[in-house]
């Protein structure tokens, strides 16, 4: 069966998005994805990400695989993404700038601005150990300035889940982090039973940080969206930062806010960049 996709990237976090509005399960497995994903034998991405059917009165329902297979509950560029793939697919027929998602994470819901960018409800970040899930803490406490000995380093980290665990430490200089091979072990801590994604952040003002990431199941990646907003409630949280800031990625900008409704609110592009037929 012939199945067309489109790939789009938001801030260089790139995926291949396929219409499968026509039945609840993707129509691409695991192990399929690893190949598409692929850069020298596939099309290349970090992941694949499906439009389904909506479940529970929502519009539509998003799932996705990694560039490893895995899948993780939800992926803040893929869903701007994902918003853009879905106004291309509805073409002159759409009536709406805004979007209900089911996802694993919950119901997320992007808008697409008059400027093209996406605006994401990110939703409630959760807390407490239990929800990340980490070991660094009992599990109703948060985990907050915590130590975490890596690759014989001690660490402080703190801990945000955005619907996936993040790992947050804040350093003096992140261009001077070996990522690929400090990432890797973080992502498989024991500290993180279901692995971890790891930011690491520079606070260049109150308003404005720099981030690199290591993405559980993807390596490292241009962006993160829900790092980069999990990184924001970090840095509120440790008194490092303002409620609103700039997070620069190495793929650009992303406008991160926790608002004083306690909801995180994210801002991006979209970009689509090329179509194609499997």
């Amino acid at each position: 069966m012939a199945i067309k996709f489109t790939k789009y990237h938001g801030l260089g976090n790139d995926f291949i998005l396929i219409d499968n509005r026509s039945s609840s399960l993707p129509v691409v497995t695991p192990d399929q994805a690893i190949k598409l994903c692929d850069r020298h034998f596939g099309i290349g991405a970090d992941g694949v990400i499906f439009a389904l059917p909506g479940e529970n009165s929502t519009d539509y329902t998003m799932r996705i695989y990694n560039s490893d297979g895995s899948e993780p509950e939800m992926c803040g560029n893929g869903i701007r993404c994902l918003a853009a793939f879905l106004a291309d697919l509805e073409g002159e027929s759409r009536n709406q700038d805004l979007y209900r998602i089911h996802t694993l994470a919950g119901v997320i819901t992007p808008q697409i601005l008059p400027n093209g960018q996406v605006k994401v409800d990110m939703g409630l970040p959760r807390l407490l150990a239990v929800e990340i899930p980490t070991t660094l803490a009992p599990a109703e406490e948060k985990v907050i300035n915590q130590p975490l000995e890596v690759a014989g380093q001690t660490w402080e980290v703190t801990c945000v889940s955005m619907g996936n665990p993040h790992c947050i430490t804040f350093v003096e200089d992140v261009a001077a982090i070996e990522l690929e091979t400090i990432g890797p072990k973080f992502e498989h801590h024991s500290a993180f039973p279901q692995r971890t994604n790891t930011e690491f952040i520079q606070v260049v003002r109150g308003d404005y940080l720099k981030m690199r990431v290591w993405e559980r199941g993807a390596g490292i990646t241009l962006a993160c969206g829900t790092g980069a907003c999990a990184s924001l409630v970090a840095g509120v949280l440790t008194g490092k930062c303002d409620r609103t800031a700039t997070v620069e990625l190495p793929g650009g900008l992303l406008q991160i806010e926790w608002s004083d409704d306690q909801r995180v609110y994210m801002t991006g592009p979209a970009e689509r960049v090329f179509t194609g037929q499997l």
